[in-house]
């Protein structure tokens, strides 16, 4: 097993990626910012610390406080709002 280091939109967004008894999870850190990202597959998002902004397709934005989670759907993009740093765990598929 090896653990992946994923940079992106130059260093703003970053996390650890593994992999437990089959799911791959990462596990991140976001600064403040407004961002777009797109899912190949279906992504749960747990909000570890402050909290974010987010808005998938023909929806409004929703805000996602520490402890909450969202789901986010495979194949479509969306709008992530970021006011303080805070952190996430992600995991993937089902």
């Amino acid at each position: 097993m090896e653990i992946k280091l994923n940079v992106y939109l130059e260093g703003k967004v970053k996390s650890l990626g593994a992999e437990y008894e089959g799911q791959r999870f990462t596990a991140g850190v976001m600064l403040p910012g407004e961002y777009n990202f797109g899912t190949d597959q279906e992504e749960t998002i747990t909000v570890t610390i402050g909290n974010l902004k987010i808005r998938l397709p023909n929806s409004n934005w929703k805000k996602v406080a520490k402890g909450e989670t969202v789901v986010i759907p495979a194949g479509v993009k969306f709008d992530l709002e970021i006011e303080k740093t805070c952190s996430y765990i992600c995991s993937y598929g089902n």
